[in-house]
């Protein structure tokens, strides 16, 4: 058993997942990082090891409940428990409310929601047991405001917000918490390749008048992942330089 608590990032191979397992890692917990490339999976474990980072990487298909859970399950029986999990793994397929498919749907909702309440599930237990849990879905803006063409993606992210103060309710007297952290637009290899126009268009939209970074996002897990947030349950932190309060 580690000395150190343990995290399990989901989705954490790259992007905000990537930020927040080196946060985390940072913050003191022994983070495994779970995904489904193993390209990237190698190299953030590369990185961990040049910067002397307790981190360790697994693949697995999340969207696999049975394999996710005996995942998880093994990870708390190898670890003493887990102490942290981020629901951080998301993807999206846009479109206009008529032109989404059953396919686009079921995806984002298998990805998004699905493999969080079936990590959470798995977790949950060993939590309950230690007496110590921090739960953290990585919500969207998009799921506080709701967005044009992303009703599926912000359905999901809407659902992960009520999951979590469901969750927050029930685990509270053992020590568990359960938030949300909903990042507004931030700069990632995904947003990078959209058109200059569409980028300024989104940008008018932020009182800040500019965009997050993936260090953004990643300081308010490990907050909400640490002693210091112990009475902070039920909430979602919004990461948006104010757009959702803008309109």
């Amino acid at each position: 058993m580690s000395e150190k608590r343990l995290a399990v990032v989901t989705g954490g191979a790259r992007g905000i997942g990537r930020a927040i397992v080196m946060a985390l890692a940072e913050g003191g917990y022994r983070v495994v990082a779970l995904d489904i490339n193993q390209e990237k999976l190698e190299e953030l474990a590369g990185i961990a090891h040049e910067n002397k980072l307790d981190v360790l990487v697994e693949k697995v298909d999340i969207t696999d409940s049975e394999t996710l859970t005996a995942t998880m399950d093994r990870l708390a029986d190898d670890h003493g428990g887990i102490g942290a999990l981020v629901n951080n793994a998301g993807i999206t397929r846009d479109n206009l409310v008529f032109s989404i498919t059953d396919e686009d749907f079921d995806q984002v909702i298998a990805i998004n929601l699905k493999a969080a309440f079936v990590a959470t599930r798995a977790a949950a237990r060993s939590m309950m047991r230690n007496r110590f849990g921090r739960i953290i879905n990585i919500a969207s803006v998009s799921g506080v405001i709701g967005n044009a063409g992303q009703t599926n993606y912000a359905a999901s992210k809407a659902a992960l917000i009520g999951m979590a103060k469901s969750v927050a309710r029930e685990l509270a007297k053992r020590n568990v918490t359960a938030n949300c952290v909903a990042p507004g637009f931030i700069v990632t290899d995904m947003t990078a390749v959209l058109p200059e126009k569409a980028k300024e268009y989104a940008k008018s939209a932020i009182p800040m008048n500019k965009f997050g970074h993936v260090e953004d996002i990643a300081n308010a897990v490990a907050f909400l992942a640490s002693e210091r947030a112990s009475l902070v349950t039920g909430a979602c932190i919004v990461v948006d330089g104010g757009q959702s309060h803008s309109m």
